[in-house]
């Protein structure tokens, strides 16, 4: 089963064509704290990223998402030091425990607030 997972369920991990790739031509450049690793080709035109679990770009903090899409020559070295209005980063919850559900969603409960008396439905007569 695992092969078989590996070569068709690509969001659990790097495909096999990946892993080739960052063996044969990788370079290591970092790890970032969710534990994803970094890579680079030799010549420094090729960036990638193989994940730590769930390959989810929402998983790749924005300074290292600086350096994937060449905004930034070099790698971060260290995490920035965050600003006072920054939050930390979180990866996208959609579809997991900790995902945002509204008041009135059906994963809340799917009880609304009663109507306040500002609303009038629309009639094509009126």
């Amino acid at each position: 089963m695992g092969l078989l997972r590996m070569l068709f369920v690509w969001w659990h991990n790097a495909t096999p064509g990946t892993l080739l790739t960052t063996w044969l031509r990788g370079v290591s450049v970092g790890t970032d704290a969710f534990g994803n690793r970094y890579y680079r080709t030799k010549d420094g035109k090729r960036r990638w990223v193989l994940y730590r679990g769930t390959v989810e770009g929402s998983r790749v903090p924005p300074e290292w998402n600086g350096w994937l899409h060449h905004t930034f020559k070099d790698p971060p070295s260290e995490p920035a030091e965050p600003r006072s209005w920054e939050k930390d980063h979180l990866p996208n919850l959609s579809g997991t425990e900790g995902a945002y559900h509204p008041e009135g969603s059906l994963a809340r409960g799917g009880v609304r607030p009663p109507a306040t008396g500002d609303y009038e439905s629309w009639s094509p007569h009126a």
